[in-house]
């Protein structure tokens, strides 16, 4: 029932976070953290808290991408390649996006199938790269 209850969190984080309600978002995401015991995942959160609370939600996605890419090099947890791809499309860093979706890729990450409905990468959509990659990924165009 907890990793029910946790991945409802997650779902509340994505849609406040869609939203632009980012303290609400932050929160979700605090929340599921606390509910699974993931360290990794709360270090995530306090980074968003941190960062949004210093300089808005694009400093909060700075340092959580920090958090993520320090976790991933430390081979602390399974970091998601898409989950770094999101923050920098909403950052609008799309080459760096980009990068991340190849490495998503290139390591046949679950989740790829999101692509094409994830909120948070709808800013590549107009991307000839985007038109690629759901090529090479082998969706319909």
């Amino acid at each position: 029932m907890i990793g029910q209850t946790s991945e409802a969190h997650l779902d509340l984080a994505k849609a406040y976070w869609a939203e632009h309600n980012y303290p609400q978002a932050i929160q979700e995401f605090k929340t599921r953290a606390e509910l699974k015991g993931d360290k990794n995942g709360a270090e995530f959160a306090v980074a968003l808290d941190a960062g949004f609370r210093s300089g808005g939600w694009p400093s909060a996605l700075r340092k959580a991408i920090e958090v993520l890419l320090t976790q991933r090099k430390a081979n602390a947890a399974y970091v998601s390649p898409i989950q770094v791809a999101q923050l920098y499309a909403d950052l609008g860093e799309k080459d760096a996006a980009f990068e991340w979706l190849n490495t998503a890729c290139q390591e046949h990450t679950p989740n790829l199938e999101q692509l094409r409905t994830d909120f948070a990468l709808d800013s590549l959509h107009s991307d000839p790269r985007y038109a690629e990659l759901v090529r090479k990924i082998g969706f319909p165009q």
